[in-house]
């Protein structure tokens, strides 16, 4: 009976044991049976015309709302749901970023350009909901927050001096938004982990193993995003739901495996690549925690038409091959793996251009097949990525320390015809572009100077700016804010915005470690109203379940970043005080020397120091002598005897040195004074 027994307990013991890691795994159920918390890992892999391949990293956690009150959770990360419930966070976005995004390149029209191209160093917004009167004291905290969070300077920006307030012109702007930037921040292995510790299953499983340290900063442009969304609460007393969304960003060069080949003379043929020979790992199954595994492989509208025309050229057949059963072997290229399922642009019922995504299910590999996808090109291609309507450069003018310009020249695209549509050429037919720009206080801008000139010809500022909401600066209390919505005929080809401003003066202790290097004016945001990057794909229900593919298919609007400025200001010479303190030290130092040495002297001492060195001058065979004669006339041998002067003028040697150096203290006091 005792053996039944136990029996009986050891087996409710696994039961209990499994139960628990089930919910673990797949989220704990509430009364409803729905589930709580959700985890989701995606990789997008897209070639790029310029040889490159980019490379998307997505994950996403949700927790809904729930009565912890953010003191547990199964897979959302306990740090981000306490700073959201502590902060009264709504939403907030942090990037961390290295490179610049080429827009000429790698396109500036798709979803991924337009959301996760971030400017160089850290950018942080925050939206809150708590009133007006807190939400300062909620982004300095919030701030410091992070900065212990991520190892990162995101403390410099609680200072007034370097965020911003933006009315209407920012994606999400509202009254209760905050924005600030660091151009100059470093962004290091010290970033990624703290990054990746929000993972449930970190890289040690899943398609995060993918996420090799010194592939991933070799990379041309890298950037970390995370951005948090705090969803309403059912009642009160629970906290609020929150969906978490990580991306990684990062655009790599494959290396060259056609050596050896004819064609590896041939400038436009692409590289071949596997994800071992990119990451030097692979996926050897997917993480336990996540609801979908999947990694995508998407071929852009460009490249579609292109290898459409390369297959009617060979006239091999009619049919499609980029969406055949034997597509891994088409005349253009070839994959190292068959797909689970193939997603047609929906764009492609109107017209003969459309993206290509083919889907890879991770759960179907493991530790004996690990997922390693390559694609070998057969044939050179050059396509051109979509672009934007008008591509934003930024630049400085003028010459000096004292005054300078700031320009921001917009170009038109090839490909702007096809945005603008039949219209393009109707006199009413205007493109919408709004404009935000921020300004450090230490460079002030006149904003009475702006001009406007467009296809090089000046025009009227009323006449092409429609609307302009302007904060000017405040030394050492509050950036200058600029904020413009232009509107622009569609058959422009290019239009220019200057605006003048005086450089500053700063107090020698506001002058970082490397003044001479100059000082960041951060990127401008040039963002297209009237224009949504969107790629919506036929309805399915994976789709549903990828978040993924349900963020390409939002409409958002179409976002650039310029250049970060390097301005150059006035900064004194300082190595004069530190010559100044060289030498006031060395005099002090040769002052208090001499005169310690002189008043720490005694004469005794040093006449006996004169005798012993005297005697061990003497040789020692006549030393022997001089004492042997000694005893044999009976008398004592006497030492060296020193001058009877000695003594007197070492006492007055001694009292000439203290003459002279307070003298010279004195004449060096009443000099300076």
């Amino acid at each position: 009976m005792a053996l039944l027994r136990r029996t009986l307990l050891l087996l409710l013991l696994i039961v209990t044991h499994q139960f628990l890691q089930f919910r673990i795994a797949f989220g704990s159920v509430n009364e409803e049976g729905q589930k709580q918390e959700e985890f989701y890992e995606e990789l997008l892999l897209k070639p790029l015309p310029d040889r490159k391949l980019l490379t998307h990293f997505h994950f996403q956690s949700s927790a809904p709302p729930s009565t912890s009150n953010g003191r547990h959770h199964h897979l959302f990360p306990k740090a981000i749901s306490q700073l959201v419930l502590k902060f009264q966070v709504k939403e907030m976005e942090l990037s961390f970023t290295q490179g610049r995004w080429n827009y000429e390149s790698w396109g500036g029209f798709d979803p991924i350009p337009s959301s996760n191209a971030k400017p160089p160093g850290v950018e942080l917004w925050a939206v809150f909901d708590a009133p007006q009167h807190l939400i300062d004291a909620l982004w300095k905290n919030l701030t410091h927050t992070l900065s212990g969070l991520f190892c990162a300077s995101i403390n410099f920006l609680e200072s007034s001096t370097a965020y911003s307030a933006p009315e209407w012109s920012f994606p999400p702007a509202s009254g209760k938004l905050r924005y600030g930037t660091l151009p100059r921040e470093a962004v290091c292995t010290e970033n990624l982990t703290p990054w990746l510790k929000l993972l449930p299953c970190r890289d040690k499983a899943g398609i995060s193993m993918l996420l090799d340290r010194p592939s991933i900063y070799r990379g041309f442009y890298h950037s970390q995003r995370l951005h948090l969304t705090s969803t309403g609460s059912g009642s009160e007393g629970m906290d609020p739901g929150i969906i978490l969304e990580q991306t990684l960003t990062v655009v790599l060069q494959p290396d060259s495996q056609r050596a050896s080949l004819a064609h590896a003379s041939e400038k436009h043929f692409q590289p071949s690549w596997s994800l071992s020979s990119i990451f030097g790992k692979q996926i050897s199954g997917r993480c336990v925690l996540a609801e979908t595994s999947n990694v995508y492989f998407l071929l852009d509208k460009g490249l579609v038409a292109e290898l459409e025309h390369i297959h009617k050229e060979n006239e091999k057949s009619e049919e499609n091959v980029l969406i055949s059963e034997k597509f891994w072997n088409n005349p253009s290229f070839e994959l190292s793996a068959k797909p689970d399922r193939i997603f047609i642009e929906e764009s492609s019922l109107l017209s003969k251009n459309a993206s290509v995504l083919y889907k890879f299910e991770i759960e179907k590999y493991g530790e004996s097949e690990p997922f390693d996808l390559g694609l070998f090109w057969k044939t050179p291609v050059v396509w051109l990525c979509q672009q934007a309507p008008l591509h934003a450069n930024r630049f400085l003018m003028g010459s000096g320390n004292e005054r300078g310009a700031i320009a921001i020249s917009l170009k038109s695209t090839q490909s702007s015809e096809g945005f603008m549509g039949s219209n393009s050429n109707d006199e009413r037919c205007e493109l919408r572009v709004d404009v935000f720009q921020v300004v450090p206080w230490y460079v002030k801008v006149y904003f009475h100077s702006l001009q406007v000139f467009v296809d090089q010809q000046p025009k009227a500022v009323s006449d092409i700016i429609e609307k302009i909401h302007v904060s000017p600066s405040k030394d050492k209390v509050s950036p200058g804010v600029m904020e413009l919505v232009l509107t622009l005929p569609c058959s422009v080809s290019s239009a220019v915005l200057t605006i003048e401003f005086d450089k500053g003066f700063l107090h020698i202790d506001e002058y970082p470690p490397d003044a001479n290097q100059g000082f960041d004016i951060p990127s401008a945001i040039v963002s297209f109203p009237n224009f949504h990057a969107r790629m919506v794909f036929l309805e399915n229900d994976s789709l549903n379940k990828s978040p993924l593919l349900s963020k390409f298919q939002e409409k958002s609007p179409v976002m650039s970043y310029t250049e970060v400025l390097l301005v150059p200001l006035t900064t004194p010479d300082f190595s004069m005080p530190y010559n100044v303190i060289t030498i006031t030290c060395t005099v002090f130092a040769l002052y208090f020397g001499s005169l310690l040495n002189a008043l720490r002297r005694r004469v005794a001492e040093e006449e006996r120091f004169l005798k012993d060195k005297a005697a061990k001058k003497m040789d020692r065979i006549p030393l022997l002598l001089s004492k042997l004669s000694a005893k044999l006339r009976g008398r004592h041998l006497e030492g060296p005897q020193a001058p009877p002067a000695s003594s007197s003028f070492i006492n007055s040697k001694s009292v000439l040195k203290v003459i002279l150096i307070a003298g010279l203290a004195v004449y060096w006091q009443y000099y300076f004074s």
